[in-house]
């Protein structure tokens, strides 16, 4: 879906696939990609994604649903979902915010995250939710 706002075409809905194509996701981003950013816990470190987030009603399994496999771990609030066909990370409900979803900038369709500069990585590691004081 495409809108026109002040003379300027902006693309509101977005496709995103995980690398086999067994999976497909539409995304509302009215403002484009927002906040992109990496994270330096165990398991970003690992899968090294640029991801950005979108409300939880912002996104929608379109095909493939069947073979998204979740992964849990420590506390169980964040939900990382992959492909089970190909492993490619999509998107995750976030732990620092569970009315979002992160989701992996790669997966969207046109789009190369290593195009976009100076990706700030956040602290995952000292994780808010981890602090004494919180």
């Amino acid at each position: 879906m495409i809108k026109e706002v002040g003379g300027v075409t902006i693309q509101l809905k977005h496709r995103a696939t995980c690398h086999c194509g067994l999976v497909e996701l539409e995304l509302d981003l009215p403002n484009g990609i927002e906040n992109p950013r990496r994270c330096d816990c165990s398991i970003c470190r690992r899968k090294g994604a640029v991801v950005a987030s979108v409300t939880l009603s912002g996104i929608r399994v379109v095909k493939g649903s069947e073979h998204l496999r979740l992964y849990e771990f420590n506390t169980h609030t964040a939900k990382h979902y992959f492909c089970g066909n190909c492993g490619i990370y999509t998107h995750h409900q976030r732990r620092s915010n569970p009315e979002q979803y992160g989701f992996n900038v790669g997966c969207l369709e046109g789009v190369n995250p290593f195009a976009i500069p100076d990706v700030p990585v956040n602290d995952g590691v000292n994780h808010p939710a981890d602090r004494a004081d919180v």
